[in-house]
């Protein structure tokens, strides 16, 4: 499966972002899929993740109560809805895909996107 992110850009602390993942191909809904984020100088990190249908959704600590990831596998992509963006959430944003139909931060992510950029300003 191939995957591309969009919907990155500049916003103000406080503000709200949403991004998207589309994603080829017609087994979409047998991939658990995940965000990731890599700041500069940072490791990349688990940001979160949900099921194949949708249902079951996980999340870093660091991001929970104010992001909220979806998908809509009628439309082969996945959201990352982002409220309350603090300034250390600036980073690159990768959504990854995981044979792990209900996968967590644990779980193998074998493809990704190629990333998209949010920087937050004070």
């Amino acid at each position: 499966v191939q995957l591309q992110a969009s919907g990155g850009g500049l916003v103000q602390a406080g503000g709200s972002l949403r991004l998207s993942c589309a994603a080829s191909g017609r087994t979409f809904s047998r991939y658990g899929m995940g965000w990731f984020r890599q700041a500069p100088g940072k490791e990349r990190e688990f940001v979160a993740a949900v099921s194949w249908s949708g249902g079951i959704t996980y999340y870093a600590d660091s991001v929970k109560g104010r992001f909220t990831i979806s998908r809509d596998n009628t439309k082969n992509t996945v959201y990352l809805q982002m409220n309350s963006l603090k300034l250390e959430d600036t980073a690159v944003y990768y959504c990854a895909a995981s044979s792990t139909v209900v996968p967590n931060n644990k779980a193998p992510y074998h493809y990704w996107g190629q990333g998209t950029q949010v920087t937050v300003s004070s």
